[in-house]
């Protein structure tokens, strides 16, 4: 693996002088609906289905776009409780399709989700090289924590600790503090990221 090709890509692509961390800024009145279908996923009591009949009626009454109910659909079908990584696949490439053909200001978003897609249908397949590749895009695209995340998730399941740690601090060094705030409770809170927690962080 290029690494020093990996962090040329996610540290000097972007303009530091004009970098402003982002966060998952989903329109308001999408918000809602997106998070009670995500809530349904999560909730034994409802799971998949309901979740899917939550983002089908959403989608038909207009209250979430085409590009956010193919990602949730997406979603569904990647969970573990569905892992129907074929489905996954056909309804990233809608998504995309959607993307393009909605463009607007939001387009670098919706195909950096594209992207993150993509990468977790290659991570759950084992591809973890092929799921870098796809993370580093979605960074690329969409400057948010959880892009990076994914990022470092992905070289530590590659055994590149190291790599992954040296990553960790540049970003941390030169990332705004909203960004690298977000950044650590990430690492703090999520497992697969466990092996880059410092023990000086709350």
């Amino acid at each position: 693996m290029n690494y020093e090709e990996l962090v040329h890509r996610i540290l000097h692509r972007v303009d530091e002088q004009a970098y402003h961390a982002e966060h998952e800024d989903l329109d308001d009145e999408q918000l809602g609906p997106i998070n009670q279908a995500l809530r349904a996923l999560r909730d034994p009591s409802q799971g998949p289905d309901v979740a899917r009949a939550l983002t089908q009626r959403f989608s038909s009454t207009g209250q979430i776009d085409a590009v956010n109910a193919l990602s949730l659909l997406h979603v569904i079908a990647a969970s573990p409780q569905v892992a129907n990584y074929e489905e996954a696949s056909r309804l990233v490439a809608q998504q995309e399709h959607a993307a393009l053909a909605q463009g607007g200001p939001r387009l670098s978003k919706n195909l950096a989700s594209v992207e993150r897609h993509r990468g977790v249908l290659a991570f759950k397949l084992g591809r973890f090289d092929v799921a870098l590749d796809y993370f580093s895009r979605a960074f690329e695209r969409q400057h948010i924590p959880g892009n990076l995340a994914n990022v470092l998730c992905t070289l530590i399941r590659l055994g590149d600790v190291d790599d992954a740690r040296d990553l960790r601090d540049q970003v941390l060094g030169a990332f705004p503090p909203d960004f690298t705030r977000e950044l650590v409770r990430m690492i703090q809170r999520d497992p697969d990221l466990a092996l880059l927690r410092k023990e000086d962080s709350p």
